[in-house]
């Protein structure tokens, strides 16, 4: 298949036959496998809530494809993002996705396992929409990719904040999109790790349903202090609300 990136330069994208290629926000192309997990709202939002540091290094622990390192890199929020994934052929697509945006200078693919991390990699802020569901919750999916992705098999939320709490500097920033029945496990991981949470915004699919989803920021060796601004809807009396039009117009949090 032959593409013209934005720098009107044509490329060459080899998809495997269990891949497929779909536009998303702020022009970018990604590779993702069919049967795997897709791009979805919680990517979007973890990327949009994310300050930017433009002169400064990060982390993606659980990378997958590489969505959230690549909306992160096109609105210029980090001059460098390690992109950790455990399984090697997501690494290859994060090597790929890279490079058909323009974004390889960027977006550094780390196959590894984000509980081997050491201080030899030290970064500014780390990210991660980790799985959210505890190894022996509910009906295992068929489809190991997407199995690892949405369980905690090779690390739970502990291990999520322990290797961001390894990995950052002293006052660097984590953030995290998670599920609300599991606020408590994701509060007291951070705390546990010396990262204290700083900001909780909780996310709402419309304004007569329980919260779908929570965004959290935390500092590490901060004073505790929590914020909890305005709560997000997504939808209001039908129609998509502002604040979710500007974040999928943006790409940016809104005020």
């Amino acid at each position: 298949m032959e593409y013209t990136n934005n720098t009107g330069n044509k490329q060459n994208i080899v998809l495997n036959a269990d891949e497929s290629l779909t536009g998303i926000n702020d022009s970018l192309r990604l590779i993702q496998k069919k049967d795997g997990l897709t791009f979805g709202t919680d990517a979007l939002l973890l990327a949009a809530f994310i300050r930017p540091q433009r002169f400064s290094s990060a982390a993606d622990l659980g990378s997958g494809t590489g969505v959230i390192s690549l909306l992160c890199a096109r609105r210029g929020k980090f001059a460098k993002i390690n992109a950790v994934e455990l399984q090697p052929d997501y690494a290859d697509i994060i090597s790929r996705n890279a490079r058909l945006n323009n974004l390889e200078d960027v977006i550094i693919p780390v196959c590894d396992d984000v509980r081997n991390l050491s201080k030899t990699m030290t970064v500014d802020a780390a990210f991660s929409n980790p799985p959210y569901l505890k190894d022996n919750s509910g009906k295992p999916n068929e489809n190991t990719g997407r199995n690892l992705a949405r369980r905690e098999i090779n690390g739970d939320i502990g291990d999520f904040c322990a290797s961001a709490a390894t990995i950052l500097k002293y006052g660097g920033l984590f953030y995290v999109v998670y599920r609300p029945d599991r606020m408590i496990d994701l509060l007291c991981s951070l705390r546990a790790n010396n990262l204290e949470p700083k900001r909780l915004v909780m996310v709402y699919p419309d304004i007569s349903s329980d919260p779908c989803l929570i965004l959290a920021e935390a500092k590490k060796g901060a004073n505790p202090s929590l914020i909890t601004p305005r709560p997000l809807f997504l939808n209001i009396h039908g129609e998509t609300s502002a604040e979710a039009r500007h974040i999928y117009k943006t790409g940016d949090w809104f005020n």
